[in-house]
């Protein structure tokens, strides 16, 4: 059994072995592969494993051995799954690794709003508490997060494990998701309406794209606070670039751009109150492990007849 790895790169980049996943088969590991590159790396492959590149119909069509299609990953939009599903080929992704990962993450950049820890530090270095008059001193506003309201977008996994945290830091949280009478959930008007920190956690699809613009920031309290740890297009950026020079919000924090990786005209650039990390959240070394041995355990489970974690049944 032949497996090719496309772009293993971003999830394994030299610190986590592959060696569970060579027990399986004869495996062919590719840091990178172009698009031009695709089909001729999948060659006489049966399982392939692709983290951003494009498995699309006409490689499917033309990989005559192909019988698995594995995700480096939880999204699986870069799968032409229909074609996949004609052939009889499963599609397995990981759903889990990296939840609490992500949900620490977003209190990460939280907390840099609350405290600016970053630039304090900075402004140590330069001798300005050495200078400084008075014992203490701080360039912004410090906030606590008891008692305020965090709005969670979507409440799936990762949106569950932020809400944990939220909690235990004394907040009041609201939710909303796709199904309006959820349990528990709130319409998202009232969720942008009553929340003084917005976050993403729902999934990317025609009804969720710029699901924050121009229309649901003016529903939003003044300066109030949004994180995207989603996907990018969740937000219109022009219309976010807009808010946060205006000052009608408070500050931004997205791990996730509309292109990645974010082209130099991207209007968030260039913020004071924008913090963007490069799609990082997931990637810590426990969450990166958890992914390679869900990996392998997908590849076991199909090549035993009961293939787990499939996304196009």
């Amino acid at each position: 059994m032949k497996i090719v790895v496309l772009d293993g790169y971003a999830a394994n980049p030299g610190d986590i072995s592959w060696e569970q996943i060579a027990a399986l088969g004869e495996l062919e590991v590719h840091d990178y592969t172009a698009p031009q590159d695709t089909l001729s790396r999948i060659g006489d492959a049966e399982i392939v494993l692709t983290n951003k590149v494009l498995i699309t119909r006409e490689i499917i069509e033309n990989a005559p051995n192909l019988k698995y299609i594995g995700v480096l990953a939880t999204g699986f939009n870069i799968i032409d799954q229909q074609a996949a599903r004609e052939r009889g080929i499963p599609v397995c992704n990981v759903p889990t690794y990296a939840t609490e990962a992500v949900a620490q993450f977003v209190f990460a950049l939280l907390l840099e709003f609350c405290h600016h820890v970053g630039h304090h530090n900075a402004q140590v270095q330069k001798m300005r508490w050495t200078n400084n008059r008075d014992f203490c001193f701080w360039d912004y506003p410090l906030m606590e997060l008891q008692g305020k309201t965090m709005g969670l977008v979507g409440l799936g996994r990762i949106g569950q494990a932020t809400k944990k945290l939220a909690e235990a830091f004394g907040m009041k949280v609201l939710c909303c998701r796709s199904t309006p009478d959820a349990p528990g959930c709130v319409p998202l008007e009232t969720l942008l309406r009553e929340s003084d920190i917005v976050s993403l956690h729902c999934p990317l699809t025609e009804k969720t794209r710029h699901i924050i613009n121009a229309e649901t920031i003016g529903m939003m309290k003044d300066g109030v606070i949004i994180i995207n740890t989603g996907r990018g297009p969740l937000i219109d950026d022009a219309a976010l670039r807009d808010a946060l020079v205006s000052g009608k919000v408070y500050g931004a924090a997205v791990d996730v751009a509309t292109v990645e990786p974010i082209p130099a005209d991207n209007p968030l650039l260039g913020l004071d109150n924008c913090i963007i990390t490069p799609h990082i959240a997931w990637a810590t070394d426990g969450a990166r492990q958890r992914l390679m041995d869900t990996v392998a355990e997908n590849i076991r489970a199909f090549l035993a007849g009961t293939p787990v974690n499939v996304v196009n049944p």
